[in-house]
């Protein structure tokens, strides 16, 4: 197929719409850019909804000499707490010795550190305790002996996405979801690249070029000729469950396994208990991943190890598995690989710029983004300079950043709907809720319910603001509603969705 010629031209041709790539289109756009983002399938499709859902320094990376990354995290927790406090939130988490696999002093020298290297200013510091003597300990297997209680944050991953491309589109990024990179090439000082969506191929220019596809950043390199790519990347599988609720408590546990690997189980969606994450090796061409038998047995003995009552595998109620694309130190251990992050820049004045994103974290995609402009400002003398640290996202202009405070004058203002449905809406969309709910002040004013509370309404606000086009969009990236929907949900959601009309076009 021969693509149609555009006379389409932008500074910045971002490719990924994961976490990085999102991020990265927004500041470029507050900075007075044009940017074209293209992701071949959803937001967050892979990677970026594939995590433990933690906003968090890596208290593990200590071990490894990772101070530079986990400073660097650790200040970016609270920032990042501030600038989205509907979908980030506070999280206290347990760290049992009585099957610890190094001493106290070790653990509790690491926690120090932790409390210290970042600044932190909001989040409450170690505690010392002895289970036995507090309730967390209830629902464990040996609820007695010393553990530590540090800090860290819980975030709604994929939302956290949608919410960098909003605001990206906002400030003027056109973002195409949908839509893959055929291939591109230099031409002189300028990209012409190829792209490709339901309504067939056609060319964009562009003045710089971002690879931010994550497990497919070699694959990128691949399609275009006359690029340097001698980075090594390693794709590394980490999988998680989701299991009934394991204890009381809105605590997580952070537990070590006898070969020092840690597991984090973490409250999640009400209802449930997250088990995660593993480091097994992905040998083969990205895909779509999936939770191994190996794996699941690896999770379900480390709860078995800790919890009175812990979950066989008929308990699973889901499960979940993403490949983490990272730099390529030759660590021998999986676990090991560093999470840290690498630029690698190709090109000059005459020779248009390619920048390539391997490795990092969710935590540090802010700061990450802002690195990457620092790499490609030669380019753009006239950008303006780095403005996101503190600037909310959508949703996240909550009067004095107090989310129960929201929550509570959003059920007085709107008494005759359901004060759950309200909470949800809440932390879904935080102050945006009001564009959701316009001027309904009940129920039936939201639509058809499809099932769990999930309306036609609601779907609509996805459609035309959020890029959701499919029942799995919204029901477990938008949502984890499909955790608890009906069955039959799915159906219903899917036929609304082939029979509405087409969402409105959220960018030039």
């Amino acid at each position: 197929m021969t693509a149609a010629h555009s006379d389409e031209r932008f500074d910045l041709l971002v490719v990924g719409g994961g976490i990085n790539g999102a991020g990265i289109a927004r500041d470029a756009a507050g900075r007075g850019l044009s940017v074209l983002l293209v992701e071949k399938e959803d937001l967050a499709s892979h990677t970026s909804s594939a995590s433990t859902k933690l906003i968090h320094g890596g208290l593990r990376y200590l071990e490894y000499g990772e101070f530079r990354l986990v400073r660097e995290a650790l200040i970016e927790r609270e920032r990042l707490w501030g600038m989205a406090p509907h979908i980030i939130w506070p999280l206290r988490f347990v760290l049992p010795q009585t099957q610890s696999p190094r001493p106290a002093w070790m653990v509790r020298l690491g926690l120090f550190l932790y409390d210290h290297l970042g600044g932190r200013k909001k989040l409450p510091g170690t505690d010392t305790i002895d289970l036995q003597r507090t309730p967390f300990g209830r629902g464990l297997k040996t609820p007695k002996g010393k553990a530590f209680v540090y800090s860290d944050c819980w975030v709604e991953d994929s939302r956290l996405v949608v919410l960098n491309a909003m605001d990206a589109a906002e400030r003027g990024a056109a973002i195409r979801t949908r839509t893959a990179l055929v291939g591109a090439r230099r031409d002189g000082a300028e990209w012409v690249a190829t792209i490709a969506d339901a309504a067939g191929q056609r060319t964009v220019r562009a003045r710089a070029l971002v690879n931010a596809a994550g497990p497919w950043v070699a694959d990128v390199l691949g399609r275009t000729p006359d690029v340097v790519a001698d980075r090594g990347l390693r794709l590394v599988k980490g999988s998680h469950l989701v299991v009934p609720k394991l204890y009381e408590g809105d605590h997580a546990f952070m537990l070590q396994n006898p070969d020092r690997r840690i597991v984090f189980t973490v409250p999640y969606e009400g209802d449930f208990t997250l088990i995660g994450t593993t480091d097994q090796v992905w040998e083969g061409a990205p895909g779509k991943a999936q939770i191994s038998a190996e794996e699941t047995r690896y999770l379900l003995d480390t709860a078995a190890r800790y919890f009175a009552n812990p979950p066989g595998e008929a308990d699973v109620v889901w499960s979940y598995a993403g490949i983490r694309p990272l730099y390529d130190d030759k660590a021998g251990n999986a676990s090991a690989v560093t999470r840290d992050y690498v630029l690698d820049l190709d090109g000059d004045e005459e020779r248009a710029p390619m920048l390539s994103i391997f490795g990092g974290k969710i935590t540090t995609y802010r700061k990450l983004a802002e690195h990457a402009m620092a790499e490609l400002a030669r380019f753009f003398p006239k950008a303006g300079v780095a403005w996101t640290a503190g600037v909310v996202l959508p949703g996240g202009d909550l009067p004095d950043a107090s989310f129960e405070d929201f929550v509570a004058a959003l059920q007085r203002t709107r008494p005759g709907l359901p004060a759950d449905l309200l909470r949800r809406l809440a932390r879904a969309y935080g102050s945006r809720v009001d564009d959701l709910l316009g001027a309904a002040t009940s129920v039936s004013d939201l639509g058809t319910d499809l099932g769990g509370g999930l309306t036609t309404r609601e779907v609509d606000y996805l459609r035309d603001q959020e890029w959701a086009a499919t029942a799995e969009d919204i029901l477990y990236r938008r949502s984890k509603l499909g955790l608890h929907v009906p069955p039959g949900t799915e159906a219903r959601l899917e036929a609304y969705l082939a029979g509405a009309a087409q969402p409105l076009a959220k960018s030039a």
